[in-house]
């Protein structure tokens, strides 16, 4: 995960971070590992948060993949804030010139990521990878995930292709979670802090 991950930031920073007159040659590729870092730092926040439906949302390309609609996402959102602010403090630039980075490396190392994540095609990395190593245990964790019966691949790509949406994700997480009426279970559960997806994938992965 982290090396298609630096890729695709090395890919997005010819421009903002390279030919950058503001960054010291030296330090181009400690600003990309900064970034790296709050890339996956965030997604991980969301991810043991329980926010699993936001972020298969997101890597589905449900939330949409042009730049505009990235930055508008609440996640990608937090991610860019927590790059902004680690640029600013690690290498003493001011918020418009980390911020100008960030709006033009973010955008298009998340629409790579996604357009590869959710490609059946591209092996290099998929949802159980991505999900796996964000939940911290890799491909065991996403291979424990598919023994316990639940294949973020299968959903993810039916994400992608528009035949399974949030609301559906939702049902499945209420059915997990046991109960007669899974639409009920989702909701009450969500009206009690968010369905907890996290929580239910953590007891699947005996976190």
């Amino acid at each position: 995960m982290l090396d298609q991950l630096l890729g695709l930031i090395q890919q997005n920073s010819q421009e903002a971070i390279v030919q950058n007159p503001a960054i010291p040659n030296e330090k181009n590729d400690d600003v990309m590992q900064t970034l790296l870092g709050s890339v996956t730092g965030g997604l991980q926040e969301h991810v043991h948060s329980g926010n699993i439906q936001g972020i298969m949302g997101l890597l589905s390309g449900n939330s949409g993949t042009s730049s505009s609609s990235l930055m508008n996402n609440p996640i990608v959102s937090s991610i860019a804030t927590k790059a902004i602010s680690a640029i600013m403090q690690k290498f003493g630039m001011d918020s418009s010139a980390a911020s100008g980075i960030v709006a033009s490396v973010l955008p298009g190392v998340l629409g790579g990521l996604i357009s590869k994540i959710s490609n059946p095609g591209d092996s290099s990395i998929d949802f159980n990878g991505m999900l796996g190593g964000l939940l911290g245990g890799g491909s065991s964790t996403a291979n424990q995930a598919q023994s316990s019966g639940f294949d973020f691949n299968q959903i993810g790509y039916a994400m992608a292709d528009g035949k399974l949406d949030m609301s559906d994700l939702m049902r499945m997480g209420g059915s997990l979670m046991g109960g007669g009426n899974t639409s009920a279970a989702a909701n009450n559960q969500q009206q009690s802090g968010g369905m907890d997806l996290g929580g239910l994938l953590g007891g699947l992965f005996g976190k």
